[in-house]
C-alpha cells in the first residue's frame, strides 16, 4: 500500500536524492553513501535513494507503519514487542481461524 508520505519521498528523491535518504535514515552511513553516489553521478544516487524507499515501504507492509527500527543499509527489524507479520500470510486450509 502506497501512502502519501511515500509519494512525497519519491518526489524529493527525484529532485535531490540525499534529502530523501536523510528523511529515511537520518545522518548516518546511508546518507554519506548517497551523497558520494550523487556526486559521482546523479543516476546512482537516485537508484540508492529509490532502493531505500522501497525497503522502507516493504518494512511498512511487513511490520506496520512505524513498528520497525532502521538498522541501516535497507535493513529493518521489528520494534521491541512487535510480532513479526509475514508480507503474504498463508491461508489456513481446513481451519476456521
Amino acid at each position: 500500500m502506497v501512502r502519501g508520505s511515500d509519494i512525497i519521498l519519491v518526489l524529493v528523491a527525484i529532485l535531490f536524492p540525499p534529502a530523501s535518504v536523510f528523511f529515511i535514515s537520518g545522518c548516518g552511513c546511508d546518507l554519506l553513501i548517497n551523497i558520494l553516489l550523487t556526486a559521482l553521478g546523479y543516476i546512482p544516487g537516485h537508484i540508492h535513494a529509490f532502493y531505500l524507499i522501497y525497503k522502507q515501504m516493504e518494512a511498512d507492509a511487513r511490520f506496520g507503519p512505524g513498528n520497525y527500527v532502521n538498522l541501516g543499509n535497507g535493513h529493518f527489524e521489528p520494534a521491541h514487542g512487535v510480532a513479526y507479520q509475514p508480507v503474504h500470510p498463508q491461508p489456513h486450509y481446513g481451519s476456521t481461524a
